[in-house]
């Protein structure tokens, strides 16, 4: 999969957000991004175990579906007193039922709460995930892992760093790993 992307890319999102972000960083490089959602593609239900299994599923979904590259993510939040959780339920930590919208407020008012119930003390230390993974339509894959320390402060506060209630970065990493 050495060889360099052009023309049509499929991220495999419905969101027209995530899909506004990914046309700005990638039609510098004369990339054509269009959403599995603008494609009609189903979103495939998240069976893995792993935000890579899960972001791989995804990319090797819409890549066989639309016979295009395609760009999936899969990204959360894991606290460490809380054994890792929500990890990757992260998106859904704090629905009522799967139809209900995603909302970061709610869930964080989770994630505090679990804390307290656990009676875990300050500095509340995690670290936030994220997995991109791009499919060729033949089925190859390669993915990349980044992940970011930090401490969690209550309540959020209003920046992007800290919309991920990460309050003060430690390390970034970077592991790309073909499957």
């Amino acid at each position: 999969m050495a060889k360099l992307l052009s023309g049509k890319l499929v991220i495999a999102t419905h969101n027209p957000g995530k899909l506004w972000e990914m046309r700005e960083l990638l039609s510098p490089y004369g990339i054509d991004a269009v959403s599995a959602g603008e494609l009609g593609l189903p979103e495939p239900d998240e069976t893995g175990d792993t935000f890579a299994a899960n972001a791989e599923l995804k990319a090797k979904s819409a890549a066989s579906a639309a016979q295009l590259p395609a760009l999936a993510d899969d990204s959360g939040l894991c606290v460490e007193a809380l054994g890792g959780a929500p990890g990757i339920f992260s998106a859904r930590w704090a629905q009522e039922n799967p139809d209900a919208p995603r909302n970061f407020g709610a869930a964080m008012q989770k994630v505090e709460l679990e804390l307290q119930k656990v009676g875990a003390k300050a500095p509340h230390r995690a670290h936030f995930i994220s997995v991109i993974a791009l499919a060729q339509p033949n089925g190859e894959v390669v993915s990349f892992t980044g992940s970011v320390d930090g401490t969690l402060v209550f309540p959020p506060r209003g920046t992007l760093a800290s919309a991920m209630t990460l309050y003060f970065f430690r390390k970034a990493s970077s592991e790309p790993s073909e499957k």
